[in-house]
């Protein structure tokens, strides 16, 4: 999933500052793989300009709604909005508040290459200024917040080529990694934060050997672990093979249809992590590889929506989280599902593109089809978003949501 950032500056503090000795609570190594600390992405906007930064006060009310649901992981993705430091805040004042409270970070710096979101034509074996920028004030952030920040990821979807606008070589997130894992051995940045890069499965080796270089090879052993994205949601239309409905299933009611699409799904997100899997462990046998983004939108009027692959509901966007989650936990794999909260200023010009509607909650604070029975067992009792209790979508009319859910189209 592509965070679309904007360049702003921001403050920080140089990097030779000796790291924060508060002792820390857990490692990072202890977390990934761990089911009793579950994961998602989180952003906190409700409005469609990132311009209006929620509020530390917002961000408390989304924590506490989400550690109601057994979330204590939360993932980042740059440091150059006020919103990571308030949420980072908000954590503080919880734990103050409560001994009890539990919530780590994956701590995301945003890279980018020269010319990246210019007119001018990226150029992709260089990068932009600000990621040095980035990358310190990721450190300040960790040495402030180290029984909080767990992990710094360096760059979303940074390597993959499909991402035109901005994304760089290996050998530049190479570079950073290196330099982050140089800091801890300085004693600049503490041994137990783990240092990886959070990218699509292809840029990890999983799919076109294109990617497959000397650079990537060297990245999958700095980094202390692999963090891959797979969205088959996206497949649904790029790459629809697995997902149509055959002529054997021409029998089959709609329901059975899109159960038996969702289960292929399932499928082809577990055959892109075992394909990561076979390339990093033919590099680095050892190297633990977790999921760090995996998400389906739940509404769309484009490519995924009924006009498309119809793929674009919350009855399917559960079955998908579902599965996922059984998967993952059996596994022992820590999937940062994307993500918490719909977030409308990622295709601020179009309100039903499906960028917007990733979120397990709607931006207004009601539990889609995924949490249905959360709301059922009261899980969120006396929990609001923005002065709004925590209410079922679709009025809870289950009748209302299976209405908008519509089987994949059949193969010619």
């Amino acid at each position: 999933m592509v965070v679309f950032c904007l360049l702003f500056s921001c403050n920080s503090k140089p990097e030779s500052q000796e790291m924060n000795a508060n002792p820390k609570e857990i490692s990072a190594k202890e977390l990934l793989g761990n089911p009793d600390y579950q994961a998602i992405c989180y952003g906190g906007y409700r409005k469609n300009t990132r311009d209006i930064e929620p509020s530390i006060a917002q961000i408390k009310e989304d924590l506490k709604i989400l550690a109601a649901l057994n979330i204590k992981f939360l993932r980042t993705y740059n440091v150059h909005y006020k919103e990571v430091s308030n949420l980072l805040e908000a954590i503080s004042q919880l734990k103050k508040e409560d001994s009890k409270f539990v919530m780590y970070v994956m701590l995301g710096a945003w890279i980018d290459c020269k010319n990246a979101w210019t007119e001018l034509e990226p150029i992709h074996n260089e990068e932009s200024e600000r990621n040095a920028i980035e990358i310190a004030e990721a450190v300040r952030l960790a040495n402030a917040y180290p029984e909080i920040i767990k992990i710094i990821s360096v760059g979303n979807e940074a390597m993959v080529n499909w991402a035109t606008s901005y994304y760089v070589t290996p050998n530049i997130i190479l570079k950073w990694v290196n330099h982050l894992q140089e800091l801890k051995k300085q004693n600049k940045l503490a041994k137990d934060v783990w240092i990886t890069s959070s990218d699509d499965f292809a840029s990890w080796g999983g799919g076109d050997v294109s990617y497959h270089t000397k650079d990537l090879e060297d990245l999958i052993k700095a980094v202390d672990y692999v963090s891959m994205h797979t969205y088959p949601y996206h497949n649904t239309h790029y790459n629809p093979d697995f997902w149509q409905s055959s002529s054997n299933e021409n029998h089959f009611d709609e329901l059975q249809k899109v159960a038996t699409a969702m289960v292929r799904a399932q499928l082809f997100a577990k055959k892109q992590f075992e394909n990561v899997k076979a390339y990093v462990h033919s590099i680095s046998p050892n190297k633990p590889i977790h999921i760090g983004e995996t998400g389906w939108a739940s509404s769309s009027d484009g490519f995924y929506g009924i006009e498309g692959s119809k793929a674009s509901d919350e009855y399917k966007q559960a079955l998908y989280y579902q599965s996922m989650r059984a998967w993952t936990n059996s596994e022992k794999i820590t999937c940062f599902y994307f993500e918490a909260f719909d977030e409308p200023w990622k295709d601020s010009n179009n309100p039903n593109g499906s960028e917007n509607h990733f979120g397990i909650f709607t931006v207004d604070g009601k539990a889609k089809f995924t949490l249905w029975n959360s709301v059922d067992d009261k899980v969120f009792t006396n929990l609001k978003r923005d002065g709004k209790s925590i209410e079922k979508t679709f009025s809870d009319n289950k009748e209302f949501v299976m209405k908008t859910v519509f089987a994949p189209p059949t193969k010619r």
